[in-house]
């Protein structure tokens, strides 16, 4: 099933994430794709991403505290191969993600009319 929240859905790189281990977003990535992963933290749990990594599009140090919040809060573990939480943006997350940000959306408008362009600090 693809990605269905405004914010994500269409994106290559977000999509990819969904379905292949391999293109799970890790710390270091750069990209718009990083960017709407910014807006969905904010969004959904109010998450403060450095200004230098919300510039860049960049998963740094920042990010990766806030993707680690984020999966610890809701228990995101693969416990097949997991015993805690990790960093990276892989299919369970996006999903939990996308769902989350999808209910922010069907609840009103977003900030400015489009999340993928919210700026926050």
């Amino acid at each position: 099933m693809p990605l269905r929240s405004k914010l994500f859905r269409g994106d290559p790189k977000l999509e990819a994430c969904l379905v292949s281990d391999p293109a799970h977003v890790t710390p270091g990535a750069s990209g718009p794709h990083v960017a709407k992963i910014h807006t969905a933290l904010f969004l959904v749990d109010g998450a403060s991403v450095a200004s230098a990594e919300l510039e860049r599009q960049h998963y740094g140090p920042s990010t990766t505290a806030a993707v680690l919040a984020f999966k610890r809060k809701r228990h995101i573990i693969n416990y097949s191969y997991q015993t805690k939480a990790d960093n990276i943006v892989g299919k369970m997350t996006i999903a939990a993600l996308d769902a989350e940000v999808l209910l922010y959306e069907l609840k009103g408008p977003l900030p400015n009319g489009d999340a993928a362009n919210t700026q926050f600090t």
